[in-house]
């Protein structure tokens, strides 16, 4: 054994941090977008539906 005690509760802290932050850096990859790529998806939804809504036909 190592000649010092440790505290049990912040080591498990430690631990589960260390495993949450891992998570949350595998979700960024999987789910993460920039915020220019969020903004592109935008303008070109935006795009379509105008060009949509020109080709409508009035009643």
């Amino acid at each position: 054994m190592s000649g010092t005690p440790i505290n049990l509760n912040r080591a498990r802290k430690a631990r589960d941090k260390v495993k949450k932050r891992a998570q949350a850096d595998e979700n960024a990859v999987k789910f993460g977008r920039t915020k220019a790529e969020k903004s592109k998806d935008t303008a070109e939804r935006d795009k379509a539906t105008r060009k949509l809504d020109q080709h409508r036909r009035d009643t």
